[in-house]
């Protein structure tokens, strides 16, 4: 499109008067008035809230945070997409050097990058530069480092359309900002602020934990896990109060002048605790809730080199970080990392980082997405907002006469509470705006005031109806002590649990605006010791009513971490229970050869074992409705969080979806759909972690609307981008199954459930042998390897050629098969298998395969139904078929469920149909072998017509098998060409 004539009246005034804006006497503030203002208009932006929008859902933040000191100023623009951060635009007057100046590019990269932006702008108008800000900056970095676009103020009109069509706000809704964005090739061995964090984290944790078991010999080990976790949780959380401008600037650096520095650092610590009570500086009995009591810390030595090696880390210039933009959630993912691993002892009392073994197992943290958090929120503390607002507009105050309580049952790092804390300061601020805010502004207690810019004048662009008005530290207090609770099983969770919501209630806070809780007594923080606690969700006190707790010793009395509802939140469930439920549960199939039993058992990890088979028995017990067909961790999260519900409430989790496909989770379908709740299930499939768990979001409601809908998202890219669209749901049949095509209902649903492809043969999935350990060629002294590479449709070759020594270490966690098997690709959207050797062999994690099958049923006889028409079919149209879904994959439970015919051995009409379905099967093999050593193209054709009619022999065989009727033949036919 051509440019605006607004813009290019823009241009043709820059170029007029360029002399003089060149000049030192030309202001940033005269620029973005005059020039960049309109330019953004122009764009789309609302750059002066025309719109009357509250603070959280403005478009345009000017100064996106609070001035420091002499510190650099926050970023001139925030451009934002309901209330949430796409770029940064920095502003500098023309007589700035944008091309060649380094300052400018490193302010603007150290903000954007701290904020997990991808690109951000600087620009004095007459230059324009584009920056990839997920490189890390340094101050060493040259002006030009990461910059991706840059163009001077005359190349606007040509480059106008390339500009637009990332920046414009039209652009930026579409995706297209996004899509720019991730198309960029990445530099080499750069990282993101979420992961460079970490590994500072990480680094500053092992120093400490290694001088502190040196200097504190007495401690044990969850005493040193302790005292490590609180000093790092203490420093980060003062510094970034620095930042953002809650405490002295600078005040942690003055302590790298001097000795004593933990002593000194300690007194920090005092005074904080008279500021902001919280809990994370408690060091006096009687002062507040005994559980956060620290007794240990104020009395650990700790060396002052270490120290401020630390302290030095957290600033300019050592520091690429800008504290004062980094998000309450991005902290939040860092720490869920963090804290997959803990601190051990060794013999010697020196101390060292191991992973935890859940984690191990598990291959890794996969925190969930924002995107998914908002989502779940808004569709259940959102919609209970929704009903809940008609009941208040009589009242002058959004009070209830029971509040409404979120909670999260396995809050992990806190990002799920988090996301509803920030849902729930948006909705009472709008709620404020509505209702006469100038009135609400007064009193003595009043829960909004109108802030002032970081130049301590009004908001520019801000009329006297659209006054800046915030809600004030006594009402965010009151909103996250009244609404979030949760419960975590880890204690380090649960701390960084209160430290992510403490920081979320100072956000945008200064030392101004918390002064008059100050001066009036009261310390600027809740403490959050009664709303987020550790413990078992799962396992109450009764555990121990037929068990002597003399039988379990300290630490796995600890580890199972007993936890009684009724007692802990005693009032909340008197009145019913909580009104939303949310969160990511655990995932952990009990039943499966690969549990977490079994990884104890090989890694002689008896009292984690021990605590394991006796809370796997007692949940067995306890939650009986939903450990029919298989003891999985997420399916008694579910039931006990809808247990915890009150009437008229909202549940809301990501969960596999396995759940809704297979049927070992039919118990817990039961209960979803029960008759008197709702249930939408959104269908995400692959991609939402890094790991290949398939999931899907549930969202129950305990009310009159009993509606039952399914959105299928498996086969979408980019779920954030589909999820913030209007979904296409379907309505559910009544026993909670997405309407399938007849034919797929006929042998998926009304099949014989004694007739599936598992009653035949037991599918086992490969072995997760390393890449790194294989061999590749062969090996006389090792064992050959299968990979997914070897095998095709009715093909197998040994090249390339792999192979593992049987001999060594590693091998011993793995196992061999001898034999001909079947053997099935994991990847794909149709079919795809084929029969192995008879040599002894591994099978790599990349294929299935058989381990036992029927005496009476040979394996050509199953390889020819695998590789059928109508199986594929069948699979393909499934609820959990992923028809043309990028990198698909098959699931073992989906595959054991495909219908098997009704074969009776005894009768001569099953044993013909049988012995023919072989003959033709090893017949395809053969051609095959064929077909692989031709040479010429004549006899390649040739060989390929054998082929494709032994194909549609086996295809009418298997049509006879199941019985299909004409039509049914012919529909499959049309589908599968």
């Amino acid at each position: 499109m051509a440019i605006p004539q607004s813009v290019q009246d823009l241009v043709d005034r820059f170029a007029l008067h360029v002399e003089d804006y060149r000049a030192g006497r030309y202001n940033e503030t005269q620029l973005r008035r005059e020039f960049l203002d309109p330019l953004f208009k122009a764009l789309g932006w609302d750059v002066d809230n025309e719109q009357g929008h509250a603070e959280a859902y403005k478009d345009v933040i000017h100064e996106d945070a609070i001035r420091i000191g002499g510190a650099t100023k926050a970023p001139d623009y925030c451009f934002r997409i309901g209330g949430t951060r796409k770029f940064f635009l920095e502003a500098k007057k023309p007589s700035i050097n944008i091309k060649g100046d380094p300052g400018p590019a490193y302010q603007l990269r150290r903000y954007a990058y701290s904020a997990k932006l991808p690109l951000s702008i600087l620009s004095d108008f007459e230059e324009w530069a584009v920056y990839d800000c997920r490189v890390k900056p340094a101050q060493t970095d040259r002006a030009s480092t990461a910059r991706v676009i840059y163009f001077k103020y005359d190349q606007l009109p040509d480059r106008w359309d390339e500009f637009a069509d990332i920046f414009s706000r039209d652009a930026v809704l579409k995706g297209s900002f996004d899509k720019y964005a991730s198309s960029m090739k990445r530099k080499r061995g750069t990282t993101e602020v979420d992961d460079d964090f970490l590994k500072s984290m990480e680094s500053w944790r092992e120093l400490l934990a290694r001088n502190i078991a040196l200097r504190n010999r007495s401690l044990t080990k969850r005493e040193l896990n302790f005292a490590v976790q609180r000093t790092l949780d203490r420093i980060i959380f003062l510094r970034i109060c620095e930042d953002r401008g809650i405490e002295s600037l600078n005040a942690l650096q003055a302590l790298l002048n001097g000795n004593k520095v933990y002593e000194r650092l300690f007194e920090r610590f005092h005074r904080a605790d008279e500021k902001y009570n919280s809990g994370l500086f408690h060091f006096q009995a009687n002062d507040g809730d005994p559980a956060t009591l620290d007794e240990l810390t104020p009395s650990l030595i700790i060396d002052d080199k270490l120290l401020k090696e630390i302290i030095k880390q957290l600033y300019y210039p050592d520091s690429p970080y800008e504290f004062s933009v980094l998000p309450a959630d991005i902290l939040g993912q860092v720490y869920e990392r963090f804290l997959g691993n803990v601190i051990t002892l060794t013999s010697g009392h020196r101390a060292k980082i191991e992973e935890k073994p859940e984690v191990r197992k598990a291959g890794g943290v996969y925190y969930t997405p924002t995107y998914i958090v908002n989502y779940i929120v808004e569709h259940t503390v959102g919609k209970l907002l929704e009903e809940r607002s008609l009941k208040t507009l009589k009242t002058r105050l959004p009070r209830m006469n029971k509040p409404l309580r979120v909670l999260d049952p396995a809050c992990g790092s806190g990002s799920f509470l988090i996301g509803a804390y920030q849902f729930l300061l948006d909705w009472h601020l709008k709620w404020y705006l509505d209702h006469n805010p100038t009135s609400l502004a007064k009193g003595k207690r009043p829960p909004i005031h109108q802030s002032l810019s970081p130049s301590g004048r009004g908001v520019r662009g801000e009329g006297n109806s659209h006054r800046n008005y915030r809600l004030t530290t006594a009402e965010r207090k009151r909103i996250l002590v009244e609404h979030i609770y949760g419960v975590d099983i880890d204690v380090q969770a649960v701390e960084v649990t209160k430290l992510s919501l403490l920081l979320k209630c100072l956000e945008g806070e200064t030392e101004q605006t918390i002064q008059p809780l100050l001066l009036a007594h009261e310390r600027a923080l809740p403490d959050l010791a009664s709303n987020i606690k550790c413990g078992n969700s799962l396992i109450g006190s009764d555990f121990y009513d037929n068990e002597q707790m003399s039988m379990f010793d300290e630490d796995e009395r600890l580890r199972i971490n007993v936890f009684d509802w009724h007692q802990e939140f005693a009032d909340i469930m008197k009145s019913g229970g909580f009104d939303a439920v949310i969160g990511n549960p655990p995932y952990s199939n009990y039943s499966a050869r690969d549990s977490m039993r079994a990884f104890y058992e090989r890694n002689n990890m008896y009292h984690e074992l021990n605590t394991l088979t006796k809370s796997i028995e007692y949940c067995s017990n306890r939650y009986p409705d939903v450990s029919v067909g298989c003891k999985d961790a997420f399916k008694w999260f579910v039931f006990k969080g809808i247990q915890l519900l009150s009437k008229q409430a909202r549940f809301g989790m990501i969960v596999p979806n396995t759940w809704f496909t297979l049927t070992k989770y039919e118990d817990l379908k039961s209960i979803l759909f029960s008759d008197d709740q709702g249930v939408t299930v959104v269908d995400l499939g692959f991609g939402v972690f890094r790991v290949t768990v398939p999931t899907s979001i549930v969202i129950c409601t305990l009310s009159h609307d009993l509606v039952r809908a399914y959105a299928d998202l498996k086969n979408r890219l980019d779920k954030a981008l589909s999820l913030a669209e209007e979904l296409d749901y379907q309505e559910l049949d009544p026993d909670g199954r997405v309407p399938e095509p007849k034919l797929v209902q006929k042998f998926l649903r009304e099949w014989d459930e004694t007739s599936r492809l598992d009653s035949l043969v037991t599918l086992r999935e490969g072995q997760h042998i390393p890449r790194c350990a294989l061999n590749q060629g062969h090996d006389e002294s090792c064992l050959p390897v299968i990979d997914s590479k070897n095998m095709a449709r009715y093909r197998f070759d040994w090249s390339p050629e792999y192979s593992f020594d049987h001999r060594s270490k590693e091998s011993r966690s793995f196992s061999t098969t001898t034999g001909m098997r079947v053997i099935v690709r994991k990847t794909g959207d149709a079919i795809v298998a084929t029969l192995t050797p008879e040599d002894q062999s591994y099978v790599l994690q990349s294929l299935y395969q058989t381990v036992a099958c029927r005496d009476d049923i040979r394996p050509e006889y199953v390889l020819g139904l695998l590789n059928s028409r109508l199986l594929t079919f069948l699979y393909q149209n499934s609820v959990f078929g992923q028809k043309g879904r990028t990198m698909a994959q098959f699931r073992k439970g989906h595959l054991d469920l495909l219908p098997a015919p009704r074969l009776d051995m005894s009768s001569q009409r099953d044993r013909n149909r049988h012995d023919r379905m072989v003959k033709l099967v090893q017949q395809m093999l053969d051609l095959h072998r064929m077909l692989a050593k031709t040479k010429t193209p004549y006899e390649k054709t040739a060989i390929q017509r054998q082929i494709d009619a032994t194909d549609r022999q086996i295809d009418q065989l298997v049509y006879e098998l199941y019985s299909l009727t004409h039509d049914e033949i012919r529909m499959i036919e049309d589908m599968t060409r």
